[in-house]
């Protein structure tokens, strides 16, 4: 709650961050709200102070964001590149929401700053003795899953201790049990394997070990998919508090309310930042949507062009002669069915995709109206059930969003086929 107080009273008098201001005057009040059932909850934590604050954490030059080639491809098949040319810092104390449509490439961006991606061109320098904290969207590309919780807690212990970057944590077993304990990992539970685990205990576990490592750069990618709405609340809370820098891609706009200061979109291959609130952001992506079916719809309008004829007999008049004048007239009449077929296969993806962006609508208004009674003063059951719906709403309304880019996929293949 600190922090968000700082925020609106160093941005409230800015015109471009007025809105964010008000956003987070929101949040701060139900923060305030929710602060004393929280601190009944059978489970919250919070970030330990940062060892250190380099500024800038790290700065990019350049850079190319992608995928290397997979190991059976041809040699020579070059990497895919999603985001390029990017020239930003991360400075000590930012709080940045990284926004932008599915596949556009924030999680190839959080994945390469986290060092599990190099990048494929450009430099990304980092700070003296920057810590990272690293919540990956797939909770097992940072677990094991025939490990048990004690056995990641160890083996942590020597990866940080060979890195320096131990600061005062205890590192005995009993102490490393202890600090299980304080995410609900008790008993024989840190002894079972992680594969075995919910989608919520594994999120715990990776939380757990960020908190130990005391990181001074927080790197969050979609960490509230499987977190219920008191873990939610309690990741909320912590991330107010703490006292370093985080980069956060959710689709929990509550979150980012209340945690972001400012916001880089990620979006046709570059990264800019966006200067707007939430709801812009939302215009934004209806926007978007409408630019995107207007050219699939040009698209599919263009004349196929006809191939050219190229002579290559020894008597090019006679040739030329040869080639009948209806033939230009059937292959208009070809270009014409060609373009019918490519309309007709189009039109249930169409279909498709009308439905998914009305559903889509729907769960965006839905998803208001919950985010607004949850910002007003609710019985403990009357949270717990809008939290569930709101959940609920926001993993139908992100696999619809995936949908609806496999849908204009099609049609774009459909129109260059």
């Amino acid at each position: 709650i600190a922090h968000l107080q700082k925020f609106i009273d160093r941005f409230k008098a800015k015109a471009t961050k007025a809105k964010q201001a008000q956003s987070r005057v929101k949040a701060l009040e139900r923060m305030e709200r929710i602060a004393p059932m929280l601190a009944d909850a059978d489970f919250n934590f919070e970030f330990k102070e940062p060892a250190n604050l380099p500024n800038p954490m790290l700065s990019m030059s350049d850079a190319s964001f992608g995928y290397p080639p997979p190991e059976d491809a041809p040699h020579g098949t070059p990497p895919s590149i999603i985001v390029r040319h990017v020239n930003r810092s991360v400075l000590a104390g930012q709080r940045i929401g990284i926004l932008g449509a599915n596949g556009q490439g924030k999680s190839t961006l959080v994945k390469t700053v986290a060092r599990a991606l190099a990048p494929i061109a450009g430099t990304i320098t980092e700070g003296k003795g920057l810590n990272i904290g690293y919540f990956a969207q797939q909770e097992l590309d940072v677990l094991r899953p025939l490990d048990t919780p004690l056995e990641h807690m160890i083996r942590l212990v020597k990866e940080t201790a060979g890195r320096g970057q131990n600061h005062g944590q205890g590192t005995r077993e009993q102490d490393l049990r202890s600090f299980l304990g304080m995410f609900n990992f008790g008993g024989d539970m840190v002894k079972q394997a992680v594969g075995s685990m919910s989608g919520g205990e594994k999120a715990r576990l990776v939380l757990c070990m960020i908190v130990w490592q005391r990181p001074n750069l927080l790197l969050l990618d979609e960490p509230t998919n499987h977190l219920d709405l008191a873990t939610r609340e309690a990741l909320s809370m912590a991330l107010n508090e703490f006292e370093g820098t985080v980069m956060l891609v959710s689709h929990d706009r509550a979150l980012l309310r209340a945690v972001c200061d400012e916001f880089w979109l990620v979006t046709r291959g570059g990264v800019e930042p966006f200067d707007g609130d939430l709801d812009d952001y939302q215009r934004y992506l209806l926007d978007e949507a409408k630019r995107q079916r207007e050219s699939l719809k040009e698209s599919l309008k263009e004349p196929v062009v006809a191939p050219k004829l190229v002579v290559t007999s020894e008597e090019p008049a006679k040739a030329a002669a040869s080639f009948p004048l209806k033939n230009s007239s059937n292959q208009r009449k070809q270009d014409a069915q060609r373009r019918q077929q490519q309309a007709d296969k189009a039109k249930p993806i169409r279909r498709e995709i009308e439905g998914c962006e009305k559903r889509m609508a729907e769960l965006t208004q839905e998803k208001t109206q919950l985010e607004a009674r949850l910002a007003t003063p609710l019985a403990p059951a009357a949270i717990a059930d809008a939290g569930k719906r709101l959940k609920a709403a926001s993993d139908e309304l992100r696999a619809l969003e995936e949908r609806w880019l496999e849908l204009t996929e099609q049609i774009e293949h459909t129109a260059s086929a």
